[in-house]
């Protein structure tokens, strides 16, 4: 998939708005309140309904490769204040100290039960407590490293001002984001010059125009896009 492809989804996952326009940011009941009732509802009942998945997950992370179930990294979150993201460890435990970027398709890196666990996102399923914790909101721009965030223009360090989220906009654009990668010459340049421009562009709409309704469309297409499109995706290229 190309860059060109991503661009022709702008206006499903949030239009990329012209960077000389400061976003006005929604202001009203449900951006102050509701969402983060939302966020501590859903998160609380998500942990509680899918705790036989997360001991599943984490019996099979220990049985298959050696390290801690928990993979800990730190990202930038609301007010550019530092916080410690979870998720369940996909890569080898000597991989997955370090301070790793980005992953391409394909990366040796990653397990073969990390494999899995990333495909369908489950991987991800730990950062409700983040949420719980106030650290994360089910909705919102994806938390980056820091050393991405050191290369943000004012413009782009407006998406600090929420809380980053779970799922937003640029991350059902970018579902194939590692494929893309895997593709480029240079997946770490192609990243921060194309990429995370276009993702911090998305993001800053979203924040103009953010609904119960808008949120709960991107959980929806989250959750398809995870499994359902991936499932049809397996039996599309089965039957060729």
């Amino acid at each position: 998939m190309s860059i060109e492809v991503i661009d022709q989804e702008k206006d499903q996952g949030g239009r990329a708005c012209d960077s000389e326009q400061h976003p006005a940011f929604a202001n009203g009941f449900y951006a102050n309140y509701g969402k983060r009732l939302l966020d501590i509802l859903a998160a609380t009942s998500g942990l509680i309904l899918l705790s036989p998945v997360f001991a599943i997950a984490a019996c099979c992370i220990k049985l298959t490769s050696r390290g801690p179930v928990l993979y800990r990294q730190v990202r930038i979150g609301q007010g550019a204040r530092p916080f410690q993201i979870l998720k369940f460890r996909s890569m080898t435990s000597q991989t997955s100290n370090r301070d790793l970027k980005i992953t391409v398709a394909g990366d040796s890196r990653v397990t073969p039960l990390g494999k899995f666990l990333r495909r369908y996102k489950v991987d991800e399923l730990p950062q409700l407590w983040n949420v719980i914790r106030g650290n994360m909101s089910l909705v919102g721009p994806r938390p980056e490293v820091p050393v991405y965030i050191e290369e943000y223009t004012p413009e782009q360090r407006i998406v600090l001002s929420a809380r980053p989220g779970i799922t937003d906009p640029a991350s059902l654009a970018y579902r194939h984001e590692e494929e893309i990668l895997a593709a480029q010459a240079d997946p770490e340049q192609f990243y921060r010059t194309k990429i995370l421009p276009d993702k911090l562009a998305r993001n800053r709409a979203y924040l103009e125009k953010i609904t119960f309704q808008n949120d709960i469309r991107i959980i929806v297409k989250t959750f398809s896009s995870s499994f359902l499109l991936v499932e049809k995706q397996e039996r599309d290229s089965r039957s060729r």
